[in-house]
């Protein structure tokens, strides 16, 4: 055994002086804004909105070719992996002008929107922001997505979360694939993940990796034939409200809801399914796509909902509608 020095000692009891310190956890408020100078993240889908990343339509959507006619509806291309559904090829303008919209209605509620600086080469959809990012307590996880047209625009997303000072918890990786617009948060300790051609059990288990270390149970569903995202099927409203598509959601789950005391309103079933891809952005306040028929109106007012509708159809052609549009970093807890 060594003689400790003087030099030694002075060392031990300098560490001694200045612990290491676990506790408060990383996502705790106090420690994010004392080291990321916000209170970073997410634990509800329909807390007060705080700050949202999204990308206005632009040039990488020249890339859709409306002479490569599919047989199944659509344009496309399966070498390079661009399509385009619907009749006519996008409306560019048409489709900058509701998104324009869109972001002037979420400013007029008290969002900070900030947007990607660039996004990826041909990567047509990336005004679908919700897919490549799910916000959770402390900052964010980037997700990878499954579809060629779509993989790559993670990066973009990954270098607007550094410069916005977001803390980045996990990108998934190895055979994961995962897109945001399925994943949904019920309360602050439960969260879904509905699992499809677009997300798979190991990017389910590498979400749950992070939410499990916070506390949070993740539940999956496994989505029907080829639906591709939850969002299009269920979405929060209030802390103890959603609008739901039940033809489209398990019975375990409705009843799942139940027990969270979660009161499930039903879409009209003569409603454009695009009413469920809205946006809370505070609890009974939603940003909603015009379409949404006076049934289904009227039974959100019932329930105490505030609904502004904007045009939106033009950006839903290309696959996505409002909240496929935003991804939310910073909500207030409710």
């Amino acid at each position: 055994m060594g003689v400790m020095t003087e030099e030694e000692w002075r060392y031990n009891q300098l560490i001694k002086a200045f612990p290491s310190e676990a506790e408060p956890p990383f996502e705790d408020e106090s420690e994010l804004t004392r080291g990321w100078g916000r209170n970073w993240g997410c634990s509800s889908d329909v807390g007060r909105l705080r700050v949202v990343l999204m990308h206005r339509p632009g040039e990488e959507l020249r890339i859709v070719d409306t002479s490569k006619r599919l047989e199944i509806g659509a344009f496309g291309d399966q070498q390079t992996g661009w399509y385009w559904r619907g009749k006519e090829g996008p409306d560019l303008t048409a489709m900058q002008a509701q998104h324009d919209g869109f972001v002037a209605a979420l400013k007029a509620e008290g969002v900070e929107v900030a947007f990607l600086d660039a996004v990826a080469k041909g990567r047509m959809k990336s005004c679908y922001t919700r897919d490549s990012v799910v916000a959770v307590g402390g900052g964010a996880i980037v997700q990878r997505l499954g579809a060629r047209i779509r993989r790559g625009e993670e990066l973009p997303a990954t270098r607007a979360l550094a410069k916005l000072g977001c803390p980045i918890l996990r990108t998934l990786s190895g055979n994961a694939i995962s897109e945001g617009g399925s994943f949904a948060w019920l309360n602050a300790r439960t969260a879904v993940i509905g699992l499809s051609s677009r997300v798979n059990e190991e990017g389910a288990r590498q979400v749950e990796d992070v939410l499990r270390a916070q506390g949070v149970e993740l539940i999956r569903i496994a989505l029907t034939g080829y639906r591709l995202h939850i969002d299009g099927v269920f979405l929060m409203l209030a802390p103890d409200l959603a609008l739901i598509n039940p033809a489209q959601l398990p019975f375990w789950f409705l009843e799942k809801l139940k027990d969270l005391k979660i009161h499930a309103i039903e879409v009209h079933h003569e409603d454009n399914p695009w009413i469920i891809n809205s946006l809370a952005v505070a609890p009974g306040r939603v940003l909603m796509a015009e379409g949404c028929s006076d049934n289904t109106l009227e039974r959100l007012r019932r329930h105490g909902v505030s609904v502004v509708t904007l045009p939106y159809d033009k950006v839903c052609l290309g696959g996505g509608g409002m909240h496929c549009s935003t991804a939310p970093l910073i909500r207030d807890p409710v």
